[in-house]
């Protein structure tokens, strides 16, 4: 008997590094596939190691030459061939390209958008004309997108706003952070002395690109207070155009660089889980999120975090603070208090878990299905 051909479905975005967004698009692939999708990622961009952490059988379709805007035309000639009944667009560029492709390719193409940042925190540093420029493509553009998809309630309101759509046309799915491959990766041997299960000095993890977004000279303005009342130290993962300023800070403040000190910086780590897992508490300084990813694998850990209170995301994660403190944005003294009260008074694993039983991989990708129009039943 001849198997029944898998549905299909098509996906369009840009990798151009190794962030989160990156990872949970994986994630989010590969639970299509676990319920019997065939997925068409088509690439803008394929500049990523992660993307060799895809499924197999996974068809990429490069869309040449490698800009979002150029590759418009490229897209809007596959849709007129292979004339998908959705496609997933993934971040604001995308989603802009998959409109004017729509209309290039005559097809009926259903568009749905996933936006995972807060784009008015984003854009709050910015002059009037630059953020006029990047609002009108979107005002422009997003009305021909059947249904967006935000990652946190936050988001979900700020992109109302922002695309001066009703709210109702706008659906929360959470990330498919929690993976079933998550606890091997975290069982994993850790590279770092620090975090020898031997190790008796409290060590603090901090994640993400080092970029303005993760603000992380408010983290070592808060480290080296810490420091004052307690011997502990303080590992950042990530690697970005920030690391010189980074460093330059740490030395200004008398944080000693490197395994015999009490500050690390090694850079991009394929498997960060093994390094999390094994922390004494995480710290989310950012100065904006969509919905923080590395957050919710902490507390999937059982790793006490606090976080700043930031649009958006964290509140959400923690319950209003239920979960983890919560401080204001770019205080130091308050991020280092939180950290001290919760060195000394951690909650347990199983309590931190339950914050975020709903950002499973199965569940999301589900989700997304049920909002594409892809399955008729509730999500699961």
């Amino acid at each position: 008997m001849t198997p029944e051909p898998r549905k299909r479905l098509a996906i369009v975005a840009s990798f151009s590094g190794q962030g989160g967004v990156e990872r949970m698009l994986v994630h989010l692939i590969q639970g299509f596939c676990d319920q019997g999708y065939a997925v068409d990622l088509l690439l803008v961009r394929a500049r990523s190691a992660v993307l060799d952490q895809l499924p197999a059988e996974v068809r990429r379709v490069p869309l040449a030459p490698g800009h979002t805007l150029l590759a418009t035309v490229a897209l809007a000639r596959w849709l007129r061939r292979e004339r998908p009944p959705v496609l997933l667009a993934v971040k604001d560029r995308a989603g802009r390209a998959a409109v004017m492709a729509r209309a290039l390719a005559r097809t009926e193409t259903r568009l749905v958008l996933r936006l995972g940042t807060h784009l008015s925190a984003a854009l709050s540093g910015r002059s009037r004309l630059q953020r006029w420029l990047r609002l009108l493509p979107i005002r422009l553009l997003y009305p021909g997108i059947e249904r967006i998809i935000a990652v946190s309630g936050g988001v979900a309101e700020d992109s109302a706003r922002i695309t001066r759509r009703s709210r109702s046309q706008i659906r929360v799915i959470r990330n498919p952070v929690i993976t079933p491959a998550l606890a091997d990766l975290a069982a994993a041997p850790c590279p770092h002395p620090w975090l020898d299960e031997r190790a008796s000095i409290p060590t603090l993890i901090g994640a993400g690109r080092l970029q303005r977004q993760k603000d992380f000279p408010t983290l070592l303005r808060a480290f080296r207070l810490v420091r004052r009342q307690r011997d502990c130290r303080l590992i950042i993962l990530g690697e970005g155009r920030g690391r010189s300023a980074l460093e330059s800070l740490a030395q200004s403040l008398d944080l000693r660089l490197g395994a015999d000190g009490d500050l690390e910086l090694p850079g991009f780590q394929s498997n960060p889980y093994c390094w999390l897992a094994r922390a004494d508490l995480f710290v989310l300084s950012s100065a904006w999120e969509g919905s923080p990813n590395v957050l919710t694998e902490a507390l999937a850990l059982g790793i006490p975090a606090v976080a700043t209170d930031c649009p958006s995301g964290p509140r959400e994660l923690l319950a209003d603070g239920r979960f983890g403190a919560l401080v204001p944005v770019g205080d130091s003294e308050a991020l280092a208090a939180a950290i001290l009260q919760t060195l000394a008074a951690p909650l347990s694993a199983n309590r931190l878990q339950q914050a975020v039983a709903d950002y499973t991989q199965a569940a999301s990708a589900s989700a997304y299905l049920h909002a594409m129009g892809l399955e008729t039943g509730p999500p699961r």
